[in-house]
């Protein structure tokens, strides 16, 4: 922990603190929060901080708003990291930051980074401090805050969403550095295009493969980088890609809705995305498992074989043979017709299940192995349907007394479900009909 804001760091620094921003006119990005009238240009110019949550991917400016903020309202700044620290680091934060209080009178802004990996203790130990205004809170986090930080802390603080810098963005932070750190080395276009497209949106990854090419670039004696040079110069390295959190399941999303949207090139578009990202493609074939069941169901019964096939082929072959056999699944579920009526049958049964009394078996449905079975009436008036008319007896009921029939399987038009439907409603008016004969008899 300590004072952040010391001259600038010396020229041997890492390159992403050679050129992290000094003032806020050199951040790049965010314009949404950082433009003139937007949110956090209004705190800049309010005068007084206030505790906040940032909340976004990593590489995108976090630390360094929070650093800005602290020199904009000439705060203490007092930096913790939830991976690194514990209740000890965080009862000495609070008890520098009262120190400093008592004998300068100047404010401590306290930043959190990773606050999500704290568990609910740790957090409430920044309560009081933060209410009697001892600290100022800035956490910062990669999770979404609604489910990772406590509701008491976050009803305290501002939440702001912070964004992946876009194309645009990561060039210009491209050029800064070139220009103010390494102006000997020239890339071509389409050495920088490839650059910017494997930083994905994170400006310090951007920074740090730039480091790295200016060191392979002096031992090599090169001036000149091109698409050749990197793949000699760099190891291949998978975009950016949390396994656990958001921007996981926001892909994850991204794919099942472009499969129940009937969007094939979409579907292969995040398949691929998510494969190449380092996504497990047995955790991909267990989602299309997934997706034939309740978006198909029995509209196309094969979606769910050809999802199985398509996991089993990969566990036989591996990658990457393995992963074309989970591409013409996911093709074959995005062009098929779609259903969501077994899981939303599914779904209503269970819940009525779940609130509805334990009701007996009806005798007739009864089993009648002995005797004694038999003489108590069960199984008495069981229709063995083979030998009805169509296979089907007519007017049978397979509740249990007191349940009206639910009705909860309902086939849509579309693919075998509509062949489904006319039988149903076939077989439905036979039970009215033998219903009628009864009540007339």
């Amino acid at each position: 922990m300590s004072d952040l804001f010391a001259p600038a760091p010396p020229r041997h620094a890492p390159l992403a603190e050679l050129l992290r921003p000094r003032t806020l006119d050199q951040v790049i990005g965010q314009r949404h929060l950082l433009g003139e009238g937007k949110p956090l240009h209004l705190a800049f110019a309010s005068g007084t901080p206030h505790s906040m949550i940032l909340w976004g991917p990593p590489g995108v400016g976090k630390t360094t708003l929070a650093r800005l903020m602290a020199d904009a309202f000439d705060a203490e700044f007092i930096a913790l990291s939830a991976v690194f620290s514990g209740v000890k680091d965080i009862r000495e934060a609070m008890q520098r930051a009262e120190l400093v209080g008592s004998q300068s009178g100047r404010r401590t802004l306290l930043f959190v980074d990773e606050v999500h990996r704290f568990n609910k203790a740790q957090q409430d130990a920044f309560l009081p401090y933060v209410e009697s205004g001892i600290v100022t809170f800035i956490g910062a986090t990669t999770e979404n805050p609604s489910f990772e930080v406590n509701s008491a802390l976050l009803s305290r603080a501002s939440v702001y969403v912070l964004k992946s810098l876009g194309e645009d963005e990561l060039g210009q932070l491209f050029d800064r550095a070139r220009g103010e750190v390494f102006p000997e080395l020239n890339f071509d276009d389409e050495a920088r295009t490839r650059l910017i497209g494997h930083a994905d949106g994170d400006a310090r990854r951007l920074l740090n493969v730039l480091e790295t090419l200016r060191t392979a670039a002096h031992a090599a004696g090169a001036t000149r980088v091109d698409a050749g040079f990197l793949e000699a110069a760099l190891d291949r390295d998978l975009r950016r890609f949390d396994k656990g959190g958001d921007a996981f399941y926001d892909q994850i999303s991204a794919l099942h809705k472009s499969v129940r949207g009937s969007d094939p090139d979409a579907a292969l578009y995040w398949l691929l995305r998510m494969l190449d990202g380092g996504a497990d493609p047995r955790y991909m074939g267990r989602r299309m498992i997934r997706m034939a069941t309740e978006d198909i169901g029995l509209a196309d019964p094969r979606a769910l074989r050809m999802a199985l096939d398509a996991v089993e082929t990969y566990e036989r072959l591996g990658s990457p043979e393995g992963e074309l056999a989970l591409a013409e699944a996911i093709l074959y579920l995005a062009v098929a017709p779609k259903s969501n009526a077994a899981y939303v049958a599914y779904n209503e049964g269970r819940a009525f299940v779940a609130r509805d009394r334990s009701r007996p078996v009806p005798e007739h449905l009864r089993n009648a192995p002995t005797r004694l079975m038999k003489e108590l009436g069960y199984g008495r008036e069981y229709r063995y349907a083979h030998d009805e008319p169509e296979a089907y007896a007519a007017g049978e009921n397979y509740f249990p007394e007191g349940v009206a029939a639910p009705n909860w399987y309902r086939p849509v038009p579309r693919g075998l479900e509509q062949k489904i439907a006319e039988k149903l409603e076939h077989l439905r008016g036979l039970d009215t009909k033998a219903r009628n004969r009864e009540g007339k008899s």
